[in-house]
């Protein structure tokens, strides 16, 4: 006679050997129930779906604000009409290294074929740990090298005479002067708070950076990487550029609304002074020299980062202090970048050390 108490404990299956054998179906069938539920979501969803989902639930609260709107840019420039339409399980790795090697054909840059690859690489990863598709094609795949970055301007001493001349005539004058003392980056100038200058110490506290989105929105985040975060001491030049910009701002604030809660060193009407305003100017800067005669190349802001970069090597500055000054992660990112100054200090050094070999 069967335990009436034994009955009860597995739930009114006859035995225990019965009670098990049930609870492996129900296992087997409720295994069944979610692979069947995510092959038909790997079996709809689109690269585009899943590039968002990703985004939102895997980059999204992991990486900078700065990072997220890097990667939307480059999706919707390089990958959104390549892939963006068709479904995830359909993508062959045959179909990511032909986009690969396409980029090569048309000429991109290594850096934004490289981009390319993380960003593809790293979705396509968490869609196969998602079981959204049976296999990594990233494992057949290979990286190839897209066209070498031109190499960095920086201006002569003659062409940084010139530079700060006509810079006198932009209202941004202050902003462009700072620029070529400082070695600041686009987004720590336009980023820069009052409240990160210290005039009693001379110093500038780099603590913040501009981020812009798509919309023409913008957020104030910190800096990508730890060692972007670094004080940058005023040379003589610069705390009177500063100094010259504090008076600016003080008169812009009397009775201007809009600049009640702005504490930019640099702005217009109390908005932050963004990345287009910037190459706008620099474009009539350049318009205003050609019609002077003067042929200058054309340049972004950050070739007065490396403009400054340059000088510092010139004087002299030993590399490991002008690594910490232009917030570089590594020692050989900055020798890599510079290298174009040394043979002539390679020279001066081989003179110096030429009498002990006489």
């Amino acid at each position: 006679m069967k335990n009436e108490k034994d009955t009860k404990a597995t739930g009114g299956v006859g035995n225990r050997d019965e009670f098990i054998g049930e609870l492996e179906k129900q296992i087997i069938d409720l295994f069944y129930l979610v692979e069947q539920a995510n092959s038909k979501k790997s079996n709809s969803i689109s690269f585009s779906e899943w590039y968002k989902e990703w985004m939102d639930k895997y980059k999204r609260h992991t990486v900078k604000m700065g990072t997220i709107e890097s990667y939307n840019k480059h999706y919707t420039i390089y990958l959104e009409k390549q892939l963006g339409s068709k479904l995830l399980t359909s993508i062959r790795a045959e179909d990511i290294q032909e986009l690969l090697n396409n980029m090569v054909y048309e000429g991109y840059s290594d850096n934004t074929i490289k981009l390319t690859y993380c960003i593809l690489a790293a979705s396509f990863k968490q869609a196969y740990k998602n079981e959204l598709i049976p296999r990594d094609p990233f494992d057949r795949i290979t990286r190839p090298k897209g066209v070498k970055a031109k190499e960095r301007i920086a201006f002569t001493k003659e062409q940084q005479e010139l530079y700060m001349h006509y810079a006198k005539g932009s209202y941004l004058c202050n902003l462009f002067q700072l620029a070529i003392c400082t070695g600041m980056r686009n987004g720590e100038l336009s980023g820069l708070l009052w409240s990160d200058v210290d005039f009693r110490n001379k110093v500038i506290h780099i603590r913040h950076t501009l981020v812009v989105k798509d919309n023409g929105d913008y957020i104030i985040d910190t800096p990508k990487t730890r060692s972007s975060l670094r004080d940058i001491p005023m040379i003589g030049r610069a705390y009177k550029i500063l100094k010259n910009q504090e008076t600016i701002y003080r008169r812009e604030k009397e009775g201007n609304i809009n600049m009640m809660n702005n504490d930019f060193v640099f702005s217009v009407n109390g908005e932050p002074i963004k990345r287009k305003r910037i190459t706008f100017e620099i474009k009539s800067m350049l318009e205003t020299m050609k019609a002077d005669g003067i042929d200058f190349p054309y340049f972004t802001l950050h070739a007065t980062r490396h403009t400054f970069a340059t000088r510092c090597i010139e004087a002299g500055m030993q590399p490991q202090v002008l690594k910490t000054i232009l917030g570089h992660a590594t020692l050989g990112m900055t020798m890599d970048l510079y290298s174009h100054v040394l043979p002539d200090f390679k020279r001066d050094a081989m003179e110096k050390v030429a009498n002990a070999f006489n």
